[in-house]
């Protein structure tokens, strides 16, 4: 695998005395992006959204990726989309050579078909979507089922000799026998146009009975397509996106697609994702962090010490490496955890970032990436009021095999002997239940038996025409908007949105959220101590930091997921409590 050079703080080690930490774990190898790859095989639209933003749309520079590598889920939706139309076209030229060949016969199943492709549609992806949605795709689902089955069974009878008949036929002239009764010679043949409707004309005589065999055929050749492709999704689940071979990113076949304008822009995202220097979108600056969780900003007055009669001076810089050491000792395990102390503060990432405005580029490859580039900007930033260019320092645990992503941002400001502190937390939330449930799903078809791999490629084949036929126009679609949207050419973005928020949950089970909140208050009292600190070494009061601080961490609960701010998504709300709490041990 390709990488683009990246430049990275480095880390320090872990204390003397200390068990060394775990390895971390590369984020093109992570869990979370290994389910997001799987991701874009099992949901078209979240596909549709990934490709949208990080292949069409060229000049909107990539969102930070906080644990996982968005190149290479790009690759996989790029795939997924490819073996779709692919299939999508076998199964549509299936239909239209069958159509002559069958006498028409398929045309009978084309309205149903396309009717149940389009009740999915009708009725939403919302969870609980409006009462008109909901019977208006019920009444057309069970319309289509019906006139399916009914098509299917005369079908039958027309296959096994059941159609037109050829024998005598029913003379009006010659209404009595030889013995003076009706005669023998009635025939009771019944056309399909009888069977199906009436007013459908002569159409039984052109229905011969191979016509629906071949109308059979076609249906066993479509629900062939549709195994044939379950199975190779359950191939790639156990093998390039199996947990034990998806650290192996040079193997991938995603990888190794020969597109020049992926392979371009693969390389570009590469550069951009773990960057330290951020280029934003003003509507969205921490895009791709998460949801914003119990933001903090306290300003306090510098009053000099009384007691202190000497006073150094106090710069931003000066805080923030104060306020360093303390949080690297949050890597330390406790005294008798042992070395397979699993404790994700023990993987605790500290860096330094700066936010740039993506507008007044040029082109994308103007942004400074550059070592030189950022060392310049950190310089200027650190010690700025900032507006559109900030600096922070960066704090991130990734728990849960890199699912709950918690990010501090944390500024120091000090002006007119005012100090000002803002630490907003983010929270990516974990990834999707159907994502995780893929390795299920895939190993659940592999085991299946004949039986149960029959029944579900049968279920496929009613609606196979409307899906193939969307699919193809969405790949259309996307083909004019890529010849003809002028992305290439257009004025540099900042990104809209990121497909790892894209594909995450709205909250997070109450696990999770205990450790969202044990991350963020550890975090947040090392920094405030470390402020703190910084203040009285300096020869300033603290009183007054103190104070706001406990202020800001009582007057904010957490009383259970549904209600407190970690949550994420397009409806979801993230809101704060006020709560009376009692005195703590020491009767504060």
């Amino acid at each position: 695998m390709s990488t683009a050079y990246v430049p990275q703080q480095p880390q320090p080690g872990p204390p003397a005395g200390a068990p060394p930490a775990l390895p971390p774990v590369p984020p093109y190898a992570s869990e979370a992006g290994r389910l997001l790859c799987a991701g874009t095989y099992l949901d078209s639209a979240y596909r549709d959204r990934v490709i949208e933003e990080l292949h069409l749309n060229e000049q909107r520079i990539a969102a930070p990726s906080l644990g996982f590598d968005a190149a290479r889920v790009l690759a996989h939706a790029l795939r997924a989309r490819r073996q779709e139309l692919l299939w999508a076209g076998a199964i549509l030229g299936l239909w239209v050579v069958g159509l002559p060949l069958s006498g028409g016969l398929l045309l009978l199943f084309l309205v149903p078909g396309i009717a149940l492709a389009v009740a999915p549609w009708i009725r939403g992806r919302a969870a609980h979507p409006p009462l008109y949605r909901v019977i208006a795709a019920f009444l057309l689902r069970w319309w289509g089922r019906s006139f399916y089955a009914f098509a299917l069974i005369a079908t039958l009878v027309v296959a096994f000799g059941g159609g037109s008949d050829d024998g005598p036929s029913y003379d009006p002239y010659d209404s009595y026998g030889s013995d003076g009764y009706y005669g023998s010679s009635y025939s009771d043949s019944t056309g399909l146009g009888d069977l199906l409707a009436p007013g459908l004309g002569d159409f039984g005589g052109l229905a011969e009975a191979w016509h629906a065999w071949l109308t059979l055929a076609v249906f066993a050749g479509v629900a062939l397509c549709a195994h044939a492709q379950r199975t190779q999704f359950s191939r790639a689940l156990a093998g390039e996106l199996s947990p034990q071979r998806f650290p192996d990113a040079a193997n991938d076949p995603a990888e190794k697609a020969e597109n020049p304008r992926f392979q371009r822009l693969k390389q570009r995202i590469r550069i951009e994702q773990h960057a330290p220097l951020i280029m934003y979108n003003e509507a969205d600056p921490f895009c791709g962090a998460g949801a914003a969780y119990d933001t903090w900003v306290l300003a306090v007055e510098l009053k000099p010490d009384e007691l202190k009669k000497e006073r150094q001076p106090l710069s931003n810089r000066a805080i923030l490496e104060k306020v360093r050491p303390l949080l690297e000792q949050l890597r330390v395990p406790a005294e008798y955890a042992g070395p397979g102390n699993r404790d994700r503060l023990r993987q605790l990432e500290i860096d330094e970032c700066v936010f740039l405005p993506a507008e007044g580029l040029l082109t994308r490859d103007q942004a400074p990436y550059t070592p030189q580039a950022f060392e310049e900007h950190r310089a200027r930033a650190v010690e700025e009021g900032a507006e559109k260019r900030r600096h922070f320092l960066r704090i991130r645990v990734g728990g849960w095999e890199e699912e709950v992503v918690v990010t501090v941002f944390v500024r120091i400001h000090t002006q007119g002997r005012m100090l000002v502190l803002e630490i907003a937390p983010h929270v990516l939330t974990p990834v999707r239940a159907d994502f995780k449930g893929a390795d299920r799903t895939a190993h659940r078809f592999r085991n299946s038996n004949w039986a149960g791999k029959t029944a579900a490629a049968i279920a496929l084949v009613p609606g196979s025409v409307g899906r193939s036929v969307g699919q193809l126009g969405r790949g259309a679609v996307y083909l004019w908007r890529l010849l003809t949207g002028g992305h290439a050419g257009a004025l540099p973005e900042g990104p809209a949105l990121s497909v790892r928020e894209l594909g995450a949950v709205d909250v997070g089970s109450h696990f999770q959220e205990m450790d969202v909140v044990r991350y963020l208050r550890s975090i947040q009292d090392r920094v405030a101590n470390g402020v703190r600190a910084a203040l009285a070494e300096a020869g300033y009061e603290t009183g007054e930091f103190v104070q706001k601080t406990v202020n800001n961490s009582t007057n904010v609960s957490i009383d259970r997921v549904e209600g407190s701010t970690f949550a994420f998504g397009s409806h979801a709300t993230a809101t704060s409590h006020t709560t009376q709490k009692g005195p703590d041990s020491n009767g504060k």
